[in-house]
């Protein structure tokens, strides 16, 4: 691990050292500057000269803010000599921005992967991307990682009897079918429109969620107004209590109140990819430091980083009826 150098910006530098505690290594120091201006500074204080640097920042609030701070980071490794550059983004923010769905409007997803690129990063390391096509909008490597082993380890040996997955979308059905072969679970799904960004309607639910305890798995939590869609539906089909599963618990606005002390919410469970509220001292994190560890360690050796999630993706789990199976085939 010698040859391995790891910096942070300014979103999320307690993961970023626990990520250094998994891999052996300091987290070297980096320091951002900002002037009367509002413009920003990077200086990394740490040798990069033909070493393998790592930038661990998530694009978190203030988004823009961090994207930058990236941005820099990656321009100073890129001049310091550094041997090859990977951006570990445990959340990606802009891949919601995946596709023209309205006219003359941007493709932030694009962009900003276009941004890195020219910035000069050589690898991109990222966890559950809010849409998997965002991944073919970057021209380098990028390792997409999931959290659905971790999320479900937190449900294992509990009595998941009369238990039911649920996804809040017919997009993630995927993502919900795999989580519930993990657990052993049948699954269902909502069916949702967005009105706006943080208001959505969900009409119905594809599946018999009556009487059973629902596990809502999501991608991300921001708002939490298409949770509070669900929950209400799922009360009226008679669903008495329900389980909140997320990778990315962003919780902005008024999410913490919306979720903290909903009448059918008996836990919500998230991981470290973005910090925690620091008001909401019930909330289950999973961390996902270790997996971050060792999947840098696996690009450092030229190793196999798809090899970690034998057993998570559904040609290792075990079989379950689902009702998307042309969804996940």
């Amino acid at each position: 691990m010698r040859d391995i150098v790891v910096f942070s910006g300014s979103a999320h530098r307690g993961l970023a050292r626990q990520i250094c505690q998994g891999l052996g290594v300091p987290l070297s120091a980096a320091q951002v500057t900002r002037f009367s201006n509002d413009c920003l500074q990077v200086q990394l204080h740490a040798n990069c000269r033909q070493r393998d640097v790592y930038l661990v920042q998530p694009l978190v609030p203030p988004t823009q803010d961090m994207l930058m701070e990236l941005l820099l980071m990656i321009d100073a490794a890129r001049r310091a000599s550094a041997a090859q550059i990977t951006a570990v983004i445990p959340h990606f923010a802009y891949a919601r921005s995946d596709k023209k769905d309205a006219s003359r409007i941007s493709l932030g997803g694009r962009l900003v992967a276009d941004m890195l690129v020219a910035a000069g990063v050589d690898r991109v390391l990222t966890m559950t991307l809010h849409a998997p096509q965002v991944h073919g909008f970057f021209s380098v490597p990028v390792d997409h990682l999931t959290a659905l082993g971790v999320l479900a380890e937190h449900f294992r040996g509990t009595d998941l009897t009369n238990s039911i997955v649920i996804s809040p979308d017919l997009g993630n059905a995927k993502e919900a079918t795999q989580f519930s072969r993990l657990l052993g679970l049948p699954v269902a799904a909502g069916s949702k429109q967005r009105k706006a960004d943080d208001r959505v309607v969900i009409d119905s639910i594809v599946g018999d969620v009556a009487g059973k305890r629902a596990i809502i798995l999501d991608d991300e939590i921001a708002t939490g107004g298409s949770m509070i869609e669900l929950l209400d539906k799922l009360a009226e089909l008679g669903c008495p209590e329900a389980a909140v599963v997320c990778t990315h618990g962003l919780f902005a606005g008024k999410a913490v109140e919306r979720l903290r002390n909903h009448p059918l919410i008996t836990q919500v469970v998230t991981t470290d990819t973005v910090p925690a509220p620091s008001d909401w001292p019930d909330l289950q994190v999973r961390s996902v430091a270790e997996l971050f560890a060792v999947a840098i360690e696996r690009i450092h050796a030229g190793e196999s980083v798809s090899s970690l999630f034998d057993g998570v993706d559904p040609t290792h789990a075990p079989p379950q009826p689902s009702l998307f199976e042309d969804v996940s085939a």
